[in-house]
């Protein structure tokens, strides 16, 4: 018995194999039965015939339900049609298990909620595959970007005393007593290991309790987030336009096929990664969507108006940089030719997927930053740790968190961020 995945069966071609799958649709056409059988690794059309077929075979096929899983055997058997380039003569079947009940995902148009709701089984199905294995390319992209670029790997901690992009998006948990939270952020610990190690990198669960609706946004999403000793704020940018660059092509070179699914235009997002990626600064940006008659004053945050404004005037990946220090966080250094803007960018998406990537050069000073958590009325002591990484060695440093989620639906080309990841978390969904 030659065990083989559906991915392998174009190597095959003549040889007699096993697939061990589940049936993701059939159809019949009088005495020929149809079997679309999927493994994880794709999709393969299996045929039985009544007069090649043994009876209790042709009749165990008629039987099947809606991904009921199996185990087949058969030939396999070139096909230029077949999206696989194969087909499977079937010569037996081993039912494992036999679906007694209608599998509740249909495949037909559902509606979002009832998709949602059955999302462990939704993602089965359609599209849901491609997206998932697009997701996989990404996070081995990221990681194998920053292993080629000399960074370490590290973690930071999911339970935190501390906040990192403000106090009004914290979810908060009794720890034994004392206050904690979930992390908005592994960057402040990031920053103690680039002490150690120099350039460190992580992939992480990030919570923010958002009240948002919108379709760019999850209450827990993922973040890659770098931190770099003696990177400065050019530096910063110019690694992260490396990075996405990185990561659009590595994903097309291995999940064309999967792009091509989801009918996303894969010229288009080669060329929208050609580097270098434009720069303009938030004062620039506020001034460019006034003419196009938008209407914003400095000091405001970018809305999605905004963003999707700036990324159809662009057409690819564009740095917002300089902005003002009251719409970010404590620790970014500030500009010193306009102390009123900080060294800081967000790197806006092409295609109206707003912010992928924010990031700043971080305040190197202790009388800086102790001054700067003064002025968000934030108490010294519980980062007296933080404080630390001031007083024993600092140096010029910078950093940087992208969204994966977004990245994901970005390179995906879907428009709302709940499919690029197994399992949602928004604010009116906890379960599956």
């Amino acid at each position: 018995m030659q065990i083989a995945y559906i991915k392998e069966l174009p190597t095959k071609i003549g040889e007699q194999v096993t697939l061990r799958g589940w049936l993701y649709n059939k159809r019949s056409s009088g005495k020929i039965q149809f079997l679309q059988i999927r493994d994880g690794t794709g999709v393969v059309q299996g045929v039985l015939t009544a007069n090649r077929s043994a009876p209790e075979v042709f009749q165990s096929a008629q039987a099947l339900t809606q991904e009921s899983s199996l185990v087949v055997h058969g030939i396999v058997r070139q096909d230029n049609r077949a999206p696989s380039g194969c087909e499977i003569d079937i010569t037996s079947i081993d039912v494992v298990h036999l679906n007694s009940e209608q599998f509740p995902i249909e495949l037909k148009q559902q509606t979002p909620q009832y998709l949602m709701d059955h999302r462990h089984l939704w993602i089965r199905t359609g599209k849901q595959v491609p997206i998932l294995r697009i997701r996989d390319a990404v996070m081995h992209a990221i990681r194998q970007f920053f292993y080629e670029y000399g960074f370490i790997a590290t973690e930071a901690p999911i339970l935190v005393g501390t906040a990192v992009e403000g106090t009004t998006t914290l979810f908060k948990i009794d720890y034994f007593g004392q206050p904690a939270y979930l992390s908005q952020s592994g960057q402040l610990y990031l920053e103690a290991t680039a002490m150690a190690l120099g350039r460190v990198y992580w992939i992480g669960p990030i919570f923010r309790a958002e009240k948002s609706k919108t379709r760019k946004h999850l209450t827990e999403f993922w973040m890659a987030e770098a931190e770099m000793a003696y990177y400065d704020h050019n530096d910063n940018l110019t690694l992260q336009q490396e990075l996405i660059n990185y990561i659009v092509n590595r994903v097309i070179d291995e999940r064309e096929q999967e792009l091509m699914m989801l009918g996303r235009d894969i010229d288009l997002l080669r060329a929208e990664v050609t580097l270098p990626f434009p720069r303009i600064t938030y004062q620039a940006a506020i001034e460019l969507l006034r003419k196009k008659g938008l209407e914003i004053s400095f000091g405001d945050d970018f809305g999605a108006p905004h963003e999707e404004e700036l990324s159809n005037h662009f057409g690819k990946p564009v740095f917002v940089e300089l902005l003002p220090k009251s719409i970010k966080p404590f620790y970014m250094k500030r500009d010193p030719s306009d102390p009123i803007c900080v060294l800081a960018a967000d790197l806006i998406g092409p295609e109206g997927y707003g912010e992928l990537i924010g990031g700043s050069q971080r305040v190197d000073s202790l009388d800086e930053l102790k001054s700067q958590l003064a002025e968000e009325n934030l108490p010294a002591e519980p980062y007296e740790w933080y404080l630390d990484l001031r007083r024993y060695g600092s140096v010029p440093h910078s950093g940087f968190g992208l969204g994966v989620e977004r990245t994901i639906a970005w390179i995906c080309g879907i428009r709302h961020i709940r499919a690029t990841i197994p399992f949602a978390r928004q604010i009116n969904r906890l379960y599956p």
